[in-house]
């Protein structure tokens, strides 16, 4: 028996492929980080846990959603405001948090 990747059920557009892409190359770069500047070891930020890059990483992905979520819902399209503000809210995450 082959194996038959029938990928018609999702939508592979453009910012589809890019999304993934993004999330694959940003948690590469993660362990790049790691490798050559080890001691990602936890701190505690202003949320009131100790949190590692992992742990940041993390946080800027599920916050960057919610952003998105309530950025469809109030505003529409186009998402490039949006995006804007992930991209200042994960900086803020990998400062403070």
């Amino acid at each position: 028996m082959t194996a038959s990747f029938d990928l018609q059920w999702m939508a592979w557009t453009g910012p589809t492929i890019g999304f993934f892409v993004f999330v694959v190359c940003s948690i590469a770069l993660m362990g790049v980080w790691e490798k050559f500047r080890p001691g990602g070891a936890p701190r505690r930020g202003v949320l009131g846990i100790d949190t590692t890059r992992g742990d940041r990483l993390f946080i800027s992905y599920l916050g960057s959603g919610f952003i998105h979520l309530a950025w469809l819902g109030f505003l529409g399209t186009p998402l490039w405001g949006a995006i804007a503000v992930s991209v200042i809210f994960a900086l803020a995450v990998f400062r403070w948090v």
